[in-house]
């Protein structure tokens, strides 16, 4: 039995089709005024700051609750959890190695 979408999703998905993509070299940025000096000192840089040291990206199944206890422990220290799993995975593989 196949999912119905919903009318929304096909729009979408249409819509996307018929764009064309356009090189930047032939957009027409004259009309956009430049930043001004005060709203380049109120910008900041949005995503993950490069390390150098990229983690992957994997994908684990845990019990529901192991990760509420982990993310209880993670709030207490003020930490993300998935930051308090990679701290414990390297202790344990140091300790073991």
């Amino acid at each position: 039995m196949q999912k119905k979408r919903s009318a929304s999703s096909v729009h979408r998905k249409r819509a996307a089709r018929s764009v064309k993509h356009i090189p930047d070299s032939l957009i027409d940025f004259s009309e956009i005024p430049e930043a001004t000096d005060y709203q380049l000192k109120g910008m900041r840089r949005v995503g993950r700051p490069k390390s150098g040291m990229a983690k992957q990206l994997i994908a684990i199944r845990v019990s529901p609750r192991l990760l509420a206890m982990l993310r209880r422990m993670a709030a207490k220290q003020g930490k993300p959890y998935q930051t308090l799993i990679h701290e414990m995975l390297e202790k344990a593989a140091s300790r073991a190695a």
